[in-house]
């Protein structure tokens, strides 16, 4: 994806790439994200972020976490987490 995905481009990629349909992502499936975006971070900057975004510490990452995290990285265009859950 080579421009700011919207909410709905956002959220059909997370859908996607929720393999298990679980409504969270793994660390695989967070990368998966990552590189249909376009954003190239080593293993070790997509372990980190995996880590600070999942805020719940349950070892996965919501839609809402996904947000906040592109958000911090200027992704979402301001894009409310929580908007989708």
């Amino acid at each position: 994806m080579t421009t700011r995905p919207t909410e709905d481009d956002l959220h059909a990629v997370f859908t996607r790439a929720d393999l298990g349909g679980d409504d969270k992502l793994d660390l695989m499936e967070f990368t998966l994200v990552l590189e249909h975006l376009g954003l190239a971070w080593s293993r070790a900057e997509t372990q980190h972020r995996f880590e600070q975004a999942d805020t719940n510490f349950d070892g996965f990452i919501s839609y809402p976490e996904l947000l906040a995290v592109l958000e911090a990285e200027g992704w979402t265009g301001g894009v409310a987490p929580g908007a989708r859950s």
